[in-house]
């Protein structure tokens, strides 16, 4: 099993690894113990050895539960994606634009094993999905892990039928770290994705699925993934075949988000100055005012729009918190429940 350390080069579908020497990759290690607290630092070689071994160990128990998706359109031409089983009766997960408007899939183990699965549920606002296998099995499946928990510079591995399925190798192993959470709550890795991995998992080092790949980044460093605990929020619906929201290019129009229900007007020192405020937003019913300069969520520091996002995106709607803010020369704090973006903005 050949490893990538956070980067893949795929040239005519074929996969090669970089291949970085040691001190380079204890090095890198070190470098991202910046970005935030290590968890899984990296100082020696036998501390490389044996995160060799982890990953091996994880990938080795994972595979077979990694599928591939293949969809036929009505016009003959076919897609493909990726997706995890979680469950011994055959529940996958995938991404919610690998089986957007199909009842109907078949999965592709890595052994070349074919089998129908009828798609259940879908959440476009968030891209998720779930797939039930035909038959009672019982089938290879993973444990799901709490992505909550998940947290900057904590190792992950990624897999998927990167470029669709293929007979003669078995998904590729693409290795690296957590960056971050972008400002819509998805988890930020440098694990390189690209076409036929939309769907497919993101493990921690426990053999626990964490994440699901929903989109490709410009850069190494910016490919998104999906939390489970996503899908957890929203497992009865998924289970129940129920399908909501709509797929945009645009995430900030997710009508899901959690909203205060003012619009930014820019950033300032010290905080970000309120421009609109939308008419029976929860902004509105406590008094926050064109003007006004939003200095705190929650008791954490608003420094920029980016950051006001981060902090909301770790709420629901519904949640309570608080918000201080500045009018003139005097600070204020008020108590709100967040709303969704959808009920706060007309036009969505």
């Amino acid at each position: 099993m050949a490893l990538c350390l956070g980067r893949v080069y795929f040239e005519e579908m074929k996969v090669t690894s970089a291949r970085p020497t040691i001190a380079g990759i204890l090095a890198w290690g070190l470098v991202f113990s910046g970005l935030g607290r290590a968890e899984d630092s990296v100082q020696t070689l036998g501390d490389l050895k044996n995160l060799q071994g982890q990953v091996r160990g994880v990938v080795a128990r994972v595979m077979p539960a990694t599928v591939s998706l293949f969809s036929t359109m009505e016009n003959g031409q076919s897609g493909s994606g990726s997706g995890v089983i979680v469950s011994a009766d055959g529940l996958v997960l995938t991404a919610g634009h690998v089986v957007d408007g199909f009842a109907e899939v078949m999965v592709v183990f890595p052994s070349g094993k074919q089998v129908g699965a009828t798609v259940l549920g879908a959440n476009r606002n968030r891209d998720e999905a779930m797939v039930k296998l035909e038959g009672d099995g019982p089938w290879p499946f993973v444990k799901m892990g709490d992505s909550d928990e998940v947290k900057v510079g904590h190792w992950v591995v990624s897999l998927g039928h990167a470029g669709g399925y293929d007979p003669l190798r078995t998904p590729p192993v693409r290795f690296g770290r957590i960056l971050g959470r972008n400002a819509l709550g998805y988890l930020v890795t440098d694990c390189a994705l690209i076409g036929g991995d939309s769907g497919g998992p993101l493990f921690n080092l426990s053999g626990e699925v964490v994440g699901i790949h929903s989109s490709i980044g410009p850069e190494l460093s910016s490919n998104n993934h999906r939390g489970v605990s996503d899908f957890v929020r929203d497992w009865d619906r998924l289970k129940d075949g129920e399908t909501w929201g709509r797929l945009t290019l645009n995430p900030l129009m997710n009508p899901d988000r959690p909203v205060i229900g003012f619009n930014v007007e820019g950033e300032v020192r010290g905080g970000v100055l309120v421009g609109e405020v939308r008419e029976n937003s929860p902004a509105a019913m406590v008094g926050i005012r064109i003007g006004d300069v939003v200095r705190k969520l929650d008791g954490r520091r608003v420094r920029s729009f980016k950051g006001l996002l981060g902090i909301l995106n770790t709420h629901q709607p519904g949640d309570e918190v608080t918000v201080t803010f500045v009018r003139g020369n005097k600070e204020m704090s008020r108590k709100l429940k967040l709303a969704r973006l959808g009920d706060v903005h007309d036009d969505q």
